[in-house]
């Protein structure tokens, strides 16, 4: 090896075998908890990589991100991006196989998932460390020779279609989309960043019309070149500009060869090695890690392109400042977002002026805007920050969820945004204020705990700009200041329509053309921007004070253990509670997570207390946001959630001043005064959740078939117009004087410690032992069932049905059926994705996953489709990949059952990465009392052992169709939105005949390949087709011939119905479940929670 240092940065490497590359020399920072070695690495051809060598990993992961996103889209191609980073999965030269890649994470305890951004893509996957080398090998040949397979070009471009129609009832989708749309005119930030099937064929479809397109084998393009694939686009071996028959199945004809043509020309373009920042977190040594990727990335070719390529113009000029827009929503929601363009801030990134104002804006404590607001009645939630829109161009955005009481003050709430503002600018800053922003992040840096190395390697992935003016920062700060002004600014109000016009008349609305959201753009009036250009008269804002949650003990009694303890031990039980602790003798941070579950009989006895605990919770939540503020900001953070048992409790941080947020948590929990006008603010939102996404309506309604006493979202909205105050103030009490609490302490707390926080919850709380155990139990199908429950998707414009497929296996105590189960999931989950989603496109959500029923004691494994097919066609589809499945496993080798089994293996043998994962793997075993705390090393010896026969066996036992003992029951929940009708091949030669049989001479097989070359082509387009052929001046065919041809069209559309509209045919033996209480009395409850091991952890008397 040879080493060069040809400056001070950057040492030159080179080797024998290896392609040379730069070491960048300097030092890196790194926290003092850190045990990593890190390396930045620089290729011949331009890209860099961060290399992460962690000894102690048992996963390894990558990251690339290509500094090109939707805004560098061809104009006329909108979601070229997107459709790229489909399409780039479908195998490589290298790696011809489809599946190939995931194929082979998923055999080694590995995932893959990408996205596009405005300015960026990015791929990663996570696998196995001795898994990297091959896992990366597949990786990089996505950058230097992906196939973009002809025969996918339909199907993903189907699936890009279907992605766009799963967002399209999502008002995140639908206000980021309406922003954009009101931007500059011809601004790149305008763009449909997703696009759908319509955005990305539209330019192919007009060459075509023009005739530019020939229907053979060949693309010929505007430029008249043939090349389906041009050779520049391929750096080591070009693909062949003509196809196997094979390869043409789903090439989408003439358009879809377009498609993929100028696919490949635009990633010729833009996909050079120099716009790319790589991540490697491995167990290798750092020189093994830079030979790899210098060997497995260098072949990527660099274009001549500017390596991180800048939009410097803001698309929010002049015309679009100082305006108001009303925009509807889909959800029952009221929001306001004031918005203010800003530099760019990755350059500032040393001083983050964008931040240090946010820190104020978007304060909770005393004085704060949020605090104002909330007092006054008008909002629930407030957030504020710099928002990097793409390189180049940045937002500062305030956004309030208002009351409806907000709703109605929405101007007052308007000016006073624009009045704390003002307040900043008058206000000097204490330098106070910079180091104390600075201690919190400094802390937060020194003990950073590890998380998914694929998270962290997204994250390190990423470009930094490195450039920084060296200032104090105040001026930066006050320039961000000065911009966030009423005549720079921009307001968007959401609500729905009926909302909007209730408060302001009717309204001249416009349509956004994308989602079709309605808005409508107004100037602010003159005696608005007057009010709010003048100084702060509002007494109740001011700037907040020094932060007490601070840390000062960060002290950790550091000692050398053999083996980290694998499991929590009970120091502390009494009638109330049981105390389960374990001092960190893993991570050694001044950290410790706290879970406590809040057990009552009252919580659940009816709908109504239901709905009353949710109600409590929500209250304490909504109270104390002004005290834990400052508890977040200096790293202590709390949830509390209703669950059907009580409520859920979970604290976590830095241990120092852990116990003074449990003492003031529960003590308000146990103070609170129910204000009659915070009802209706806590539950106008109960009723979005069934504007959410299908699948997850439909998981909600599988867990009410499997749990016990469950009483449904509409019994408890039922209830909520009787609640009163005083009824919920009475709940409340009945539901603190009787509880059976468990807890868990995992972190940098001794017992004393951890038995003093449950000792003083316990005093503030002031409650009696529950009189019973409360526990939660299942429903569980017996064998024989196979059923369906048939409801409607609750939205009525979401065009997206949903199958719900559950089988339940059995009980999870068991070992040998626990872990042949979970091998059984593990070997269905990736070709039902393969199956179903890619070769298929069924639609975009597909999964298969194991599903514990309620109290995690029985378990099942559950297969979702969301699609625009009807849910019984979705279940024959489900069965048909079913037959396969039993077909595959039957012939599957015994070398890749073992990579199964190996692949399995090691998701139970990885570590937990910080205090956070290892807690929650206590706590599932302590939540559903088996106490099973070495299941995971149990479930390894008991896989040794497993053979591919127990695994045919119990597939066709527990999962076939055909099988008699099978327990089943699935969930079908039907779009009401109607499709639009297609047409088949077999009604357009019916009409072909007609044409003949009235003796015109027009009916010309040229239809197959105008109309399907993309599948059935929707009626519409159809009689657009052959009115245009009608209408040419050599047809001779007379209006009302074409008026009655054209309605024939019609019928027989009907009468030989489109393939695409087949609903499917439902089982025999499936039977419908008319009433969903009545089917639940059908099924066996489970068996009461029991330890499988007594740990004898108290041995003397109980406390």
């Amino acid at each position: 090896m040879t080493i060069v240092q040809p400056d001070k940065e950057w040492q030159h490497v080179s080797k024998p075998d290896i392609p040379a590359y730069d070491i960048f020399a300097k030092a890196i920072q790194k926290s003092q908890q850190d045990d990593r070695e890190y390396r930045v690495i620089r290729l011949a051809n331009g890209l860099e990589a961060t290399l992460v060598h962690d000894g102690k990993a048992d996963k390894a992961a990558a990251s690339l991100d290509v500094a090109v996103g939707h805004l560098y889209d061809p104009d006329d191609m909108p979601g070229l991006a997107h459709f790229c980073e489909h399409l780039l999965f479908m195998g490589t030269e290298l790696y011809p196989k489809e599946n190939e890649y995931s194929e082979y994470l998923a055999k080694n305890n590995g995932s893959s998932n990408a996205y596009t951004g405005t300015s960026n893509t990015n791929y990663f996957f996570s696998a196995s460390t001795n898994a990297l080398p091959g896992a990366l090998s597949r990786f990089a040949a996505f950058f230097h020779c992906p196939l973009f397979s002809p025969s996918c070009t339909t199907r993903e471009l189907n699936a890009v279609n279907s992605e766009h129609k799963k967002n399209h009832q999502a008002d995140m989708w639908r206000i980021f989309q309406l922003n954009k749309h009101l931007s500059k005119s011809g601004h790149p930030w305008s763009k449909f960043g997703s696009g759908n099937i319509d955005s990305l064929s539209k330019a192919a479809k007009e060459l075509k019309k023009k005739g530019l397109l020939s229907n053979g084998s060949d693309v010929q393009s505007a430029d008249s070149s043939v090349s389906a694939t041009p050779i520049s686009s391929r750096a080591t071996s070009p693909t062949s500009s003509t196809w196997s028959a094979a390869e043409k199945e789903g090439d989408g004809g003439a358009v879809g060869r377009e498609i993929r043509r100028r696919l490949v020309e635009w990633w010729t373009k833009e996909y050079s090695a120099n716009r790319m920042r790589l991540c490697v977190i491995g167990k290798e040594p750092l020189d093994e890690l830079s030979d790899m990727v210098s060997k497995l990335f260098s072949p990527i070719s660099k274009r001549d392109v500017e390596a991180l390529p800048m939009i410097n113009d803001h698309p929010f000029g002049t015309k679009e400042a100082g305006t108001f827009i009303s925009a509807e929503m889909i959800m029952s929601i009221h929001c306001l977002e004031v918005s203010f363009p800003i530099a760019y801030q990755a350059p500032l990134w040393r001083y983050q002026p964008g931040n240090f104002v946010a820190h104020f804006v978007g304060h909770e404590g005393p004085g704060s805007l949020h605090s104002y607001l909330k007092n006054k009645g008008w909002v629930t939630e407030l957030s504020s920050g710099p928002q990097p829109l793409a390189r180049g161009f940045a937002m500062f955005k305030v956004t309030m969820h208002l009351t409806n009481e907000g709703f109605s003050h929405y101007r007052e709430v308007l000016i006073a945004v624009f009045k704390y503002l003002s307040l900043l600018r008058s206000s000097e800053f204490p330098a106070w204020y910079q180091r104390e922003i600075s201690e919190i992040k400094a802390t937060r840096f020194r003990f950073q705990e590890k998380r998914r190395p694929e998270d962290y390697a997204v994250w390190l992935a990423q470009p930094w700009d490195e450039s920084s003016e060296q200032t104090e920062g105040e001026r930066e700060v006050r320039e961000v200041l000065e911009g966030l002004q009423v005549r720079k600014g921009r307001a968007v109000l959401m609500a729905k329509k009926e909302e909007h016009e209730r408060l302001r008349g009717k309204l001249d609305w416009q349509q956004e053309p994308v989602y079709g959201t309605p808005y409508l753009v107004e100037k602010f009036d003159e005696d608005l921007i007057v009010e709010a250009e003048g100084t702060n008269n509002i007494k109740e804002l001011f700037l907040p004070g020094p932060n007490e949650f601070i840390p000062t003990n960060l002290d950790v009694d550091r000692r050398n253990v053999d083996e980290p303890a694998q499991r929590p031990n009970l120091i502390r039980e009494t009638a109330i509670s049981s105390l389960w602790h374990k001092k960190d003798d893993r991570f050694w941070v001044p950290r410790a997570n706290v879970l406590m579950d809040l057990r009552s009989p009252v919580a659940y006895e009816s709908a109504k207390a239901a709905a009353m605990t949710r109600l409590f919770v929500d209250l304490v939540t909504h109270s104390l946001t002004e005290f834990s503020y400052d508890a977040e900001l200096a790293g202590l953070s709390y949830t509390i959630n209703s669950h059907n048992p009580g409520i859920f409790i979970n604290l976590q941080g830095f241990n120092d001043k852990l116990h003074v947020l449990a003492r003031d948590i529960f003590t308000k929990a146990r103070t609170i005064v129910v204000n009659p006008n915070d009802l209706h603010v806590l539950t106008r939102n109960w009723q979005n959740f069934f504007l959410e996404q299908p699948y997850r309506i439909s998981e909600y309604y599988a867990r009410y078939i499997l749990t016990e006493k469950q009483w449904s979202l509409a019994e408890k909205l039922a209830e909520l117009p009787s609640i009163t105050a005083e009824e919920l103030q009475a709940h409340i009490a009945r539901f603190l004087s009787q509880l059976d609490i468990k807890a868990l302490v995992v972190g940098n707390m001794y017992k004393d410690e951890a038995i003093r926080l449950i000792e003083s919850t316990e005093q503030a709380l002031q409650a009696s032992p529950s009189p019973v155990r409360v526990n939660e139990i299942a429903r569980l199908p017996v064998p024989g069932t196979d059923a369906i429950w048939s409801s409607k998707v609750p939205n009525p414009n979401e065009p997206n049905s949903v199958l719900s497929y559950y089988v339940h296996m059995g009980s999870l105590l068991v070992p040998r059926l626990r872990v042949t189960a979970a091998l059984l999931n593990q070997i269905l989950s990736e070709p039902a994705f393969n199956i179903l989603r890619t070769r298929e496109q069924l639609g975009y959500v597909v999964s298969c996953s194991f599903w514990k029923a309620p109290g995690e004691a029985e378990g099942g494994i559950r297969l979702v489709v969301q699609s625009e097919r009807a849910p019984v066609y979705l279940e024959e589809r489900v069965d048909a990949f079913l037959d396969e499945m039993e077909q595959s496993i039957r012939t599957m080798s015994d070398s890749a059952f073992e990579e199964q089994k190996k692949g399995l293996e090691k998701s139970w043998t990885e570590d937990p990465k910080n205090i956070r994962d290892e807690t929650y793997r206590f706590w599932s075993h302590i939540d559903s009392g088996d106490l099973d705390f070495y299941r995971r090393q149990e479930n390894t010896q008991v896989l040794s052992g497993v053979t591919k026969d127990e695994i045919l066996s119990l597939f066709k036992t527990h999962i076939h169709y055909s099988s008699p003992t099978r327990a089943k029951f699935s969930v079908h929940l039907r779009s009401q939105k109607p499709q639009p009708k297609k047409v088949s091949e077999a009604a357009m030669i019916a009409f072909e005949e007609n044409i003949s049989q009235r003796g015109l001479a027009i009916g010309s097989q040229q239809w197959r390949q105008e109309l399907f070359e993309s599948g059935e082509p929707l009626l519409t387009q159809a009689i657009t087709y052959w009115t245009q052929i009608f209408s040419a001046e050599s047809s001779g065919v007379s209006q009302d011939t074409v008026k009655d041809l054209l309605l024939g069209l019609s019928q027989l559309a009907e009468r030989y119905p489109a393939q695409s509209a087949y609903e499917g045919k439902t089982r025999d033996s499936a039977m419908p479940i008319d009433d969903p209480a009545t089917f639940r009395t059908s099924l066996r409850i489970s068996d009461l929670p029991k330890p499988v091991v007594d740990w004898g952890d108290l041995p003397t008397s109980k406390l």
